[in-house]
């Protein structure tokens, strides 16, 4: 009996173990034929193809009305319903949809026919374009000199840019057009209809306010030399230096090491009136040179015209 009861109580012991730590227990969750079955649907989806790009308005959960009320409210700003749709409204949907509606009254002709927007964004378009360049005008030149100026002015209203922060700003599934999926060029005039759109719903500094916060803080993480650079920067340098009150420029080797193999490398400075006023490196001599002259220009052009600026 006591044998008996000894056993009993180390089974009851190794149960109430096996219930206070489950990890101890052998339980598979998962049965044998799921891994048979995933491998097959995979190998047929494989087999099928990838599943071809559909438009956001296909799918069942899609309300047009609520996405143009929240676009607004998303970036904080205040819209007529009315003209902002009309800014997503492009010139290639308003034909299709008058070509459909064509086809639909030779086909049937008891049906009422339905009723199509008349209107598209193509006035928008070129006012947004408008407000785009003056104010980048008035903003970059009050930063760089004219010719820095226009280079980053084409780099911000590029169709690569201007559909980039479309696209960022939700307006890809927004917008009514013929192509699909929206080219860039779409985008980017889409773009400029929308603050069309609000400089009418909202007025003219809303607009600008906008354009700083979402168009001109693309260039918060770019170097100027990344968007402008001269041709030849030395002879550049050249010629802008007796302006910018620096006579007898010349360069001198500072360092070389490596001359002889393939990685090599040069310092040279530029100096006038035996002070150094640009500092650059190359695997050439020129091309030292020419690394020097960008930062003699960066160090006193730009520089010195933003001095101005802050004193005018």
């Amino acid at each position: 009996m006591s044998i008996f009861l000894r056993n009993v109580n180390v089974l009851s012991r190794q149960l109430l173990k096996t219930i206070h730590n489950p990890r101890t227990a052998d339980i598979k969750h998962i049965k044998r034929w799921v891994a048979p079955t995933l491998k097959e649907l995979k190998r047929r989806r494989d087999k099928i193809g990838p599943e071809p790009l559909r438009k956001r308005s296909e799918f069942l959960e899609w309300n047009y009305d609520a996405e143009i009320y929240a676009f607004g409210k998303r970036l904080g700003e205040e819209f007529d319903d009315e003209i902002l749709r009309k800014s997503l409204i492009h010139r290639s949907y308003v034909i299709q949809q008058e070509l459909k509606q064509e086809r639909e009254e030779t086909t049937t002709t008891t049906s009422a026919p339905t009723e199509i927007a008349k209107e598209d964004n193509s006035h928008l378009i070129e006012a947004g374009k408008e407000i785009i360049k003056n104010y980048l005008n008035k903003a970059l030149q009050n930063q760089y000199p004219e010719e820095p100026a226009e280079a980053l002015h084409k780099y911000l209203t590029a169709d690569d840019m201007l559909s980039h922060v479309a696209k960022h700003l939700g307006l890809t599934d927004l917008i009514l057009s013929e192509d699909f999926p929206v080219e860039n060029s779409t985008l980017a005039r889409t773009f400029e209809a929308v603050i069309g759109a609000l400089n009418e719903s909202s007025g003219l500094e809303r607009a600008e306010l906008f354009l700083k916060d979402f168009l001109l803080t693309q260039l918060s993480d770019k170097d100027i030399f990344d968007i402008w650079e001269p041709e030849k920067p030395y002879e550049y340098f050249i010629g802008i230096a007796k302006e910018l009150g620096y006579k007898d420029v010349e360069p001198r080797l500072c360092n070389e090491s490596a001359t002889n193999t393939i990685l090599a490398n040069y310092q040279v400075g530029l100096y006038s009136n035996k002070k150094l006023i640009g500092l650059g490196y190359g695997e050439t001599i020129e091309n030292a040179k020419d690394t020097a002259a960008l930062d003699a220009i960066q160090k006193i052009k730009l520089q010195n015209f933003n001095k101005k600026q802050a004193l005018q």
